[in-house]
């Protein structure tokens, strides 16, 4: 399974590593669905549960211009080379997308055969929803 975002926010970028602002919801909410403390872990034992659970991480953006952090802002962007995907992780078969700017690509990746999800955003900028609801829809995203 892979799991797409968009494009790092500045505190990631700052850090280099995904979803490393405090208060992005990711690491707490994929912790909670594979039963790993992720937001309690270093950086490199986050990955390596994460993979060991059978998740990769990624974005559909590999640069972008943007002002801040929020996906509204993102210009110019050049994509990743999503459909070598099929050739360079030939196991995978899911992919859900972390928001719906991530989702923009949702027909490319349906069209290479995967199965597609889209999730709602761990972001902080996506206050719509409570934790709980994010973390019911990740569940059954992740799981089914």
């Amino acid at each position: 399974m892979l799991i797409l975002g968009s494009f790092p926010s500045t505190a990631s970028l700052a850090a280099q590593q995904y979803y490393a602002h405090p208060q992005n919801q990711f690491w707490r909410i994929v912790g909670a669905v594979i039963g790993q403390p992720l937001k309690d872990m270093d950086y490199a034992a986050r990955l390596a549960a994460a993979q060991a659970a059978g998740i990769a991480i990624w974005d559909v953006f590999a640069s972008c211009a943007r002002a801040g952090s929020l996906d509204s802002a993102i210009r110019d962007a050049v994509p990743n080379p999503l459909a070598e995907l099929k050739k360079s992780a030939p196991a995978l078969r899911r992919i859900c997308f972390n928001g719906r700017t991530a989702a923009k690509r949702i027909r490319e990746v349906e069209a290479m055969g995967f199965v597609a999800v889209v999730l709602p955003s761990t972001s902080p900028a996506h206050a719509g929803m409570s934790f709980g609801e994010k973390l019911a829809c990740w569940r059954g995203g992740l799981a089914s």
